[in-house]
C-alpha cells in the first residue's frame, strides 16, 4: 500500500488488520490495554490542572474539545469521553474505526469518529488538546505530521504525545523482547529505526511553535504488567507541549 499523506499505507493496513481484536484485553493489543490507564490518566491530570479543574473529579474534562489522532478502535478516546471531554477520534484505518464506533455505541458514549489524517481536519476547526499516542513512530513525514497537529490545536492549546525512544535498550525490550521473545505484540508491529528520541521530538515541536513542558517515562512492572510514570525515558515515554 502506498504512502497516504503523513502516514505510511503499510502502517495503516497493519493496524486495520487487528480491528476485530482491538478490544480484547488479552489479544494483540494487550500492552495498550495495560498502558492505557497511565497514558490517559497522566494526560487528563495535566489537562484538568491547566484548565483550573480538580483532576480527581469524574467530569474533570467536561466541555473540553479533544482530538485523538491515530485513535485506532478508541481505547484512549473512550477514557477521555468518560471524563466528560468532547472527543473526536481520527484514524486512517477504516476497519478499526468501525470497531471504535460499535464499542462506543455499546458503551453509551458519544464520540465523533472520523476517517482521515490530521491534515484533513477542516481549516479553522481547532481543539483544546491534540493527543497522539503511539503513532508518531509510524508516520511517513514526522515534520509534516507535527505541523498538522499544531495547526488544529487552538491558540493556547496543548499537544500530548507518547512514543518509543530510539535506544539500544528499546531495541532489546520493545522490538526483540516484546515482539519475538515474549510475543506481547505481533511481529512487525514496530520498526526500531522509526523510534524517536525526546530531543528529536522536542526539536520538531519547536519548529511548529511548541515547547515540551512536561515529560515522563512509562515503566512496566514485569510481575504485575502494570505501568507507572517514572523518570526513565529510555524506552517508552510521553510528553506535553505548549
Amino acid at each position: 500500500m502506498p504512502q497516504a499523506g503523513t502516514m505510511l499505507g503499510a502502517e495503516i493496513a497493519k493496524f486495520d488488520a487487528l480491528a476485530n481484536r482491538w478490544w480484547d484485553p488479552d489479544g494483540p493489543m494487550k500492552p495498550l490495554h495495560r498502558m492505557n490507564p497511565l497514558r490517559t490518566g497522566w494526560i487528563a491530570d495535566r489537562l484538568a490542572r491547566r484548565h483550573g479543574r480538580d483532576p480527581g473529579a469524574p467530569d474533570a474534562l467536561a466541555g473540553l474539545r479533544l482530538l485523538d489522532v491515530g485513535c485506532g478502535a478508541g481505547l484512549a478516546s473512550e477514557a477521555f469521553a468518560r471524563r466528560g471531554a468532547l472527543v473526536t477520534g481520527l484514524d486512517a484505518a477504516g476497519a478499526a474505526l468501525e470497531a471504535a464506533r460499535a464499542h462506543a455505541k455499546a458503551s453509551g458514549l458519544a464520540i465523533d469518529y472520523r476517517e482521515g489524517l490530521p491534515e484533513d481536519i477542516p481549516e479553522g476547526e481547532t481543539f483544546d488538546a491534540v493527543i497522539s499516542l503511539e503513532v508518531i513512530e509510524h508516520v511517513a513525514d514526522r515534520a509534516a505530521f507535527l505541523a498538522a497537529l499544531a495547526r488544529v490545536a487552538r491558540p493556547g492549546g496543548a499537544i500530548f504525545l507518547s512514543t518509543l525512544n530510539r535506544t539500544p535498550r528499546s531495541f532489546l525490550m520493545a522490538k526483540l523482547g516484546a515482539e519475538y521473545l515474549l510475543r506481547m505484540l505481533p511481529i512487525g508491529t514496530h520498526d526500531w529505526r522509526m523510534f524517536v528520541t525526546p530531543s528529536e521530538l522536542g526539536a520538531g515541536l519547536r519548529q511548529v511553535g511548541y515547547r515540551v513542558t512536561d515529560i515522563a517515562g512509562m515503566t512496566m512492572d514485569r510481575l504485575t504488567g502494570r505501568w507507572r510514570a517514572s523518570q526513565d525515558v529510555g524506552v517508552n515515554y510521553l510528553l506535553m507541549a505548549e
